[in-house]
């Protein structure tokens, strides 16, 4: 019950629909036993005229309220009948069906104002978790599929909802209904409610010995449900790649494997708890028939009890079997989403490793330099990074080139801070990055990563993600400088064509392009171009580099080129090698050496 602690936090806000869904259910559980026990006295005066009491009753005290309350109802009952019969018994009949109403209407309330409080939940914990999600950082996705993250925002979430509307009704609702009929029963035969709860354990006992197994059945079953939802990502995400190879059958095979698996889960978590609802009520209905056996003893042999009132007692007993079946069912349904909410608190109770220092500097503006001194870093075992240093001074462009592996977009991650350096540090006019704010951090930077990243939206939307409020005229000067504005005029709805998920409706170049607009309208002091241009072929290579020239002129810029071409009139060219440098000057001056960087210049057949 740890994790349904931590969810009751997020039902906080909305504790008023809890307190009006508490005081409805107590009038729901009140009149649920009234409704029974009106039967007595209606039994008794219709069908025993010795029990019509002509005299009115008088009031002598607390103590003897039952007594009272009893011979006033069938004072005016029999007053009733002394009158006119049919009347009185539709008076009867009438009480009757306004107790239903009640209850049933105060049924109605309880679940009109959970419905508030369960869809806030709903909707808080979603909104924390994808808080979380953007909190988090890069790294820690880099562990996880996509889809298992999906389930726990969809499916883990619902399943908490669900449980926390069990949970409810097993503390209120349920209990009440149970304690009031019990409390009834004991004032109408203390005997024969002592011999009912020496049955209603076992019967307990019993239900609860099938649901040992719940959680983790639901957990096996919540894991597999994300691992296919993975899958399901991955397939849509590479479908080229995937038909391409003839690869069909086999992502086929891996979904059929998963969801047979799931699917061997779920028929074990369902059928067992499908078992719970038939034995408590098969269990219920044998404590029952004892209750008819010992009642009925009582009634004709041993005359300790009244027929009408051994009813009445009956369908009470009967009243108990139904929030005695719920609370089992919600039993394992809290089992269920107790491992559902366990997922969702792995999620959220993980420390972010890339985090604000207290009282983080928020800088504005840059001023003389980037500065990296002596940093080592490593993803897992191995650094990729080793004491490496280079400055970069304001206005300057620094290029980054070298083989694959060679540490080169890892500076690009650990200057944006999607990691932080295991030892050395990154400094913007002497200011260690770790003292400032990510926030403040970021705003000072573009990004134009290798992969165009896009979203399913207009190019409006795309281009002007980096800045607040741009104005089209705006969005249009940045599409002109990326050259990308030739072909966005072209379209059918202009700045407000939709490029499809990922961009996937625009070639390789135009969206490279795109996201090179999208650098250009924020306008950054300093441009971090992680191989901008290898995604394009050499017609738009040409328009996009002439165009980063024109952007990067009196801009910091960060180059990483895998495209020897595109970096040659940079300020500073650092060739690196697993990690470090081996050599930096002018693209003539690393020509002139005749070692690494000659060698790559080579290998592109560049001239």
């Amino acid at each position: 019950m740890n994790y349904f602690k931590k969810i009751l936090r997020f039902a906080a806000p909305y504790k008023r629909f809890a307190v009006l869904n508490i005081v409805c259910n107590v009038f729901y559980a009140l009149f649920s036993t009234l409704s029974f026990l009106a039967l007595i006295p209606v039994i008794q005066i219709l069908f025993d005229e010795t029990k019509r009491v002509a005299v009115a009753p008088k009031w002598e005290g607390w103590n003897g309220l039952k007594d009272y309350v009893i011979d006033f109802f069938n004072y005016e009952i029999t007053q009733r009948i002394n009158e006119d019969e049919a009347a009185a018994l539709v008076f009867v009949c009438g009480i009757v069906v306004i107790l239903f109403l009640l209850k049933n209407l105060f049924g109605y309330l309880a679940a009109f104002f959970l419905t508030f409080l369960r869809n806030g939940v709903l909707k808080d914990v979603r909104d924390t978790i994808y808080d979380k999600i953007l909190e988090l950082p890069v790294s820690y996705f880099s562990e996880k599929k996509k889809g298992d993250t999906i389930s726990r925002i969809t499916a883990d979430v619902n399943e908490v909802q669900n449980s926390f509307l069990s949970i409810l009704e097993l503390v209120v609702r349920e209990p009440l209904t149970m304690i009031f009929t019990i409390i009834m029963m004991l004032v109408i035969s203390p005997k024969l409610t002592l011999f009912v709860f020496i049955f209603l354990p076992i019967s307990g006992f019993i239900i609860s010995m099938i649901g040992k197994k719940l959680k983790s059945k639901s957990h096996e079953a919540q894991e597999e449900n994300g691992h296919f939802l993975s899958l399901v990502e991955e397939t849509l995400s590479s479908l080229k790649i995937v038909k391409g190879f003839n690869a069909e059958d086999k992502f086929r095979e891996k979904f059929q494997s998963s969801t047979g698996r799931l699917n061997k889960i779920l028929d074990s978590l369902i059928n067992r708890q499908n078992l719970a609802s038939p034995t408590s009520e098969f269990l219920g209905i044998f404590v029952i028939v004892i209750i008819l056996w010992f009642g009925g003893q009582m009634v004709l042999i041993e005359g300790t009890l009244e027929g009408a009132t051994f009813i009445a007692f009956m369908a009470l007993a009967y009243n108990i079997l139904t929030p005695a079946k719920q609370i089992s069912k919600a039993s394992y349904s809290v089992k269920k989403g107790n491992a559902a909410a366990e997922r969702i608190f792995q999620v959220l109770e993980t420390k972010s490793n890339v985090v604000d220092a207290p009282n983080a500097i928020e800088k504005k503006d840059f001023e003389q330099a980037v500065q990296i001194e002596n940093i080592s870093f490593k993803y897992e075992d191995e650094f990729v990074l080793k004491n490496f240093s280079v400055n970069v001074p304001k206005g300057s462009t620094i290029a980054l080139v070298g083989q694959s592996g060679s540490g080169k977009s890892t500076i690009a991650n650990l200057v944006t801070r999607f990691y932080d350096v295991n030892e050395g540090s990154i400094k913007i006019d002497g200011i260690d990055i770790r003292q400032m704010s990510k926030k403040s951090l970021r705003s000072l930077m573009g990004l134009v990563t290798q992969d165009s990243i896009l979203f399913n939206d207009s190019i409006r939307n795309n281009v002007g993600l980096g800045k607040d409020k741009a104005t089209d005229e705006e969005i249009i000067d940045a599409l002109k400088i990326a050259n990308a504005w030739e072909f966005v005029k072209d379209l059918p709805n202009g700045l407000d064509t939709n490029i499809g998920d990922s961009g996937n409706k625009l070639s390789g170049g135009q969206k490279q392009r795109l996201s090179i607009a999208r650098a250009v309208l924020k306008n950054p002091p300093i441009m971090i171009l992680d191989e901008a241009t290898s995604a394009l072929d050499t017609e738009s290579e040409r328009l996009v580099q002439k165009a980063l020239e024109n952007m990067m002129k009196n801009r910091t810029s960060i180059v990483i080129a895998h495209r020897l071409s595109t970096i040659q009139n940079a300020d500073n060219i650092v060739v690196m090698h697993k990690g470090g440098i081996v050599e930096q000057g002018k693209h003539e001056e690393l020509l002139a050496k005749k070692a690494t960087y000659q060698k790559l210049v080579e290998m592109q057949s560049f001239e």
